[in-house]
C-alpha cells in the first residue's frame, strides 16, 4: 500500500496546456509509489473531463473523484482526503496550474521520514507565468506563530501533512470566508494545536503567478481574508499584536493592480531570475 497520497482539486483549470504539466511533474516524480486523488468540482470545460478520463486509464494510481456541484477547494480536498488509503501516512498537496520539481517527493518524504516531530513541510518556490520563471519566494525554514501575522509561511501547493495530525485538526474548512483562504485558516488552527513546521530551503515548487490570477482576487475574497485573520490570531492568542494585520488585505485590495505588480517586481526580482 503507498505511504502517500497526492490531492488535487480542479475547477475550470485556465488550459489544457497547465493542467498537463501539472498533472505530470506529479506522475513523473523520482519517488513513485503514491496515489493520486484528483477531484474534479464540477468543472464545465470539456478538455477537463476528457483529459481526466484518458490520464486515469494510463495510469492506474490515479483515482477521480467528481463532485455533482461546485463545492470548493476546501470541499474538494476533504473529498481527496477521505478517499486516501488507510495506510497512507503523507498527504502531499498539488495545485492544477503549478508544477513540483521532479524530486520534491522523495525529498519531502525523507525529511518527514526523519523528523516524526513535523506535521506540516513546505518549501521555497519558483514563480512562474507564461514566459517562464520570473523569480522566487522564500519562506522561514521554521515557521513560529508570528510569521503568520504578514501571511501564509507556506506555500500551499508544495504542502506535505502528516495524515494522522491533519485529520485529527478536522482538515479543510469549507465555508464561505475560506473560499481563497483554506490554507491559511488550516494553518493557523494546526498552529494553535500545538503542531508545527518547516519549510525546506529549496525551490521544490513552481507557482503560476500572472496578470490573470490577480484579476482572480476580487475585493470580497479581501474582507473574507481580514475575518480568517481575526478568528486566527485569536486561536493563536495574537489578538492584539495582530490587529493592523487584520486590516492589511482591506488596505491591498483597494491599492491599483499596476502599483502592486511593481512593488512585487522590486521585492521578488522579475526577470532577473530567468
Amino acid at each position: 500500500m503507498p505511504e502517500i497520497s497526492v490531492i488535487m482539486g480542479i475547477y475550470n483549470t485556465r488550459d489544457a496546456e497547465s493542467l498537463t504539466k501539472s498533472v505530470n511533474s506529479v506522475l513523473n516524480q523520482t519517488f513513485r509509489d503514491f496515489e493520486f486523488i484528483i477531484c474534479d468540482d464540477c468543472s464545465d470545460k470539456h478538455y477537463i473531463k476528457d483529459f481526466l478520463r484518458d490520464i486515469s486509464k494510463h495510469d492506474d494510481r490515479i483515482k477521480i473523484i467528481s463532485n455533482e456541484k461546485n463545492m470548493g477547494l476546501a470541499a474538494s480536498l476533504n473529498r481527496c482526503i477521505e478517499a486516501s488509503d488507510s495506510n497512507v501516512k503523507y498527504i502531499f498537496r498539488q495545485d492544477d496550474d503549478d508544477y513540483s520539481a521532479e524530486n520534491r517527493f522523495k525529498l519531502q518524504y525523507d525529511f518527514m521520514e526523519k523528523n516524526p516531530d513535523v506535521s506540516i513541510l513546505g518549501s521555497n518556490i519558483a514563480l512562474y507565468d507564461e514566459n517562464g520563471k520570473w523569480g522566487k519566494r522564500e519562506y522561514p525554514e521554521k515557521p513560529e506563530k508570528k510569521d503568520f501575522l504578514f501571511g501564509v509561511p507556506f506555500m500551499h501547493g508544495a504542502i506535505t501533512f502528516r495524515k494522522s495530525d491533519l485529520v485529527k485538526s478536522g482538515c479543510y474548512l469549507s465555508v464561505k470566508e475560506t473560499k481563497r483562504t483554506e490554507d491559511y485558516e488550516l494553518l493557523m488552527r494546526m498552529y494553535s494545536l500545538g503542531y508545527t513546521g518547516y519549510n525546506i530551503q529549496e525551490e521544490l515548487y513552481g507557482f503560476r503567478e500572472d496578470t490573470e490570477a490577480k484579476k482572480r482576487r476580487k475585493y470580497r475574497y479581501r474582507i473574507d481574508e481580514a475575518r480568517i485573520r481575526y478568528r486566527g490570531f485569536k486561536m493563536l492568542h495574537m489578538l492584539v499584536k495582530g490587529f493592523p494585520y487584520i486590516i492589511k488585505p482591506l488596505i491591498v485590495g483597494v491599492i491599483p493592480y499596476h502599483l502592486l505588480d511593481f512593488m512585487k517586481d522590486k521585492y521578488y526580482g522579475r526577470r532577473e531570475n530567468t
